[in-house]
């Protein structure tokens, strides 16, 4: 199992997800930034093309973490609605919103062009079309929001150009962007090790981030990294405790990959409004003989459902009634996003702490342009550059009319709290299967129980690292989920995504069970 990701394999895995050394020396660069994905290598490229020394530190492999796992769309059509960013951030900052996101596209294509990467970038159309049942009005509503947004060139359209089922009037959002994520970072690397000499480091987990003249930056082998300014680019961070946790929420989001004949489909990005919604593109498979039509959608929060196949079934019931030329499912594959109360990522200085420490989070589903925008925005503020979306993009911000958003999601995560209060999820051990997991109450406590193929029972406790609630286990992906905040460990309890930056505590011993108990170093 790929430690960042899960059980589950995307379409971009295909293109291996690469590895450096581990960190085995103390460094010390002008910017270090923790977080090897989309985020974290556009930050480093972006300073390390101003002459910056970057030390980039990754604890599995670069791009192997929620990176690996979007659908790549490219867009500055908004999930959550101009309407909406309008109504919580004001006229302004959703025509700011709108350019940080065009400005974000065409930075990557300009680096696709500068670097000569291939990674099948191109332009396509976008297409906003209602769910059975959706109102009109919607529509009207966003058309108007986002010309006021700037998006002048947006229109209504009768139906979407595709051929297989009639979507009735939709939004065409024109010059939007597909690309193959992974092809995209391997060549974004290369520029940064080979023409701007920047250093990265994987299999490296980092342990503690201090900010102050200089940050340190301190791997669990000891080793230390110091800078001038540390980014801090883990899709959540692992360096802030409560702060903006109270401000997002983090969702799983389910994929399929469907087989089409080449052709039978036409490339674009299409997107509908209901909630969750289901979001399509298309990839090509040339060494395959067929194209892939992307579906995804069927989103739940993390660590509050383990239905999976029943979300993937939905998904390709959905598609198939609409794409009636689908001849079958190659992949299936789930990621994680975080979902800020107010519909924008935090990229900026971290809340509380030192002025040198930032942070890049909350892609609300549009990681790519999100995590490009992380590193034009933060580039620009550690060189002292001013920049008109800091403020939009501000961690500190408080959006006064998201407030019923943050109280609904807060006391989500408070019922979560009651699950310290319930019996396990089996009654014994004995009903555990080879491969799987499931918590277990032992006395006062809670257990993660894990059967590996052998038949011995791994124990860790079942209480996340961070603030304390009861982790829940996913049987598609193989990992323990936090209901809270959306950490995950792997089976054996290693933390693979934050904001949990410690693994689960080792169970000693479970009770009563006839098979042997391995007991897991620390």
């Amino acid at each position: 199992m790929n430690k960042e990701s899960g059980r589950s394999v995307s379409v971009w895995m295909d293109a291996a997800t690469a590895r450096r050394g581990s960190l085995l020396q103390d460094l010390n660069a002008d910017v270090c930034i923790v977080g090897a994905g989309i985020a974290g290598i556009t930050t480093a490229y972006c300073l390390a093309r101003e002459g910056k020394s970057v030390v980039v530190l990754d604890d599995g492999l670069i791009g192997g973490g929620e990176t690996s796992r979007t659908t790549a769309h490219l867009s500055n059509a908004m999930d959550d609605r101009y309407f909406e960013i309008e109504r919580l951030h004001g006229q302004q900052g959703a025509r700011l919103c709108a350019e940080s996101h065009t400005a974000a596209i065409d930075r990557i294509e300009s680096i696709v062009a500068e670097e000569a990467i291939d990674c099948d970038f191109e332009r396509v159309d976008g297409y906003l079309f209602l769910h059975p049942g959706g109102s009109r009005e919607l529509l009207d509503r966003e058309l108007e929001a986002a010309h006021r947004a700037g998006l002048t060139q947006v229109r209504r359209l009768d139906h979407a150009p595709l051929k297989a089922f009639d979507t009735g009037p939709c939004l065409n959002f024109p010059s939007q962007g597909q690309f193959h994520p992974l092809k995209y970072l391997a060549g974004v690397v290369d520029a940064i090790e080979n023409k701007y000499r920047g250093v990265i480091k994987t299999g490296t987990h980092v342990d503690s981030i201090k900010g102050g003249v200089p940050a340190r930056i301190t791997a669990n082998n000891g080793r230390v990294v110091t800078a001038q300014s540390v980014v801090v680019a883990t899709n959540t961070p692992v360096n802030d405790l409560v702060s903006i946790h109270t401000k997002q929420a983090a969702y799983r989001t389910y994929v399929v990959g469907a087989r089409v004949k080449p052709g039978s489909v036409r490339k674009g990005l299409f997107w509908d409004t209901a909630n969750p919604y289901h979001y399509i593109r298309l990839h090509e498979e040339p060494s395959q003989g067929y194209d892939l039509l992307i579906v995804g959608g069927e989103d739940h929060k993390t660590g509050q459902a383990d239905d999976a196949a029943q979300r993937w079934a939905q998904l390709e019931e959905w598609a198939g009634v609409r794409f009636p030329m689908i001849e079958g499912i190659e992949f299936r594959w789930s990621g994680q996003v975080m979902e800020p109360i107010d519909y924008l990522a935090f990229i900026g200085r971290n809340p509380l702490d030192q002025s040198n420490v930032y942070v890049a989070t909350g892609d609300s589903g549009q990681g790519m342009t999100h995590g490009t925008i992380a590193g034009i925005l933060l580039a620009d503020m550690i060189q002292g550059r001013k920049n008109p979306w800091e403020a939009l993009y501000d961690p500190s911000r408080i959006t006064l009319r998201a407030a019923a958003e943050f109280t609904r999601e807060n006391i989500n995560v408070a019922v979560q709290y009651t699950d310290w209060l319930t019996g396990g999820e089996v009654s014994s051990t004995d009903e555990i299967q080879p491969g799987t997991g499931a918590v277990v109450r032992q006395g006062l406590k809670k257990v993660a129980v894990y059967r590996d193929v052998r038949g011995n029972l791994h124990g860790r406790s079942a209480v996340c690292t961070h603030l304390g609630c009861v982790v829940a286990w996913n049987s598609a992906e193989g990992t323990w989920d936090c209901p809270c905040h959306g950490s995950r460990f792997d089976h054996d309890g290693r933390v693979i995504n934050g904001p949990a930056i410690s693994d689960l505590a080792v169970e000693d011993e479970i009770s009563p069970e006839p098979r042997r108990l391995v007991i897991e170093n620390p």
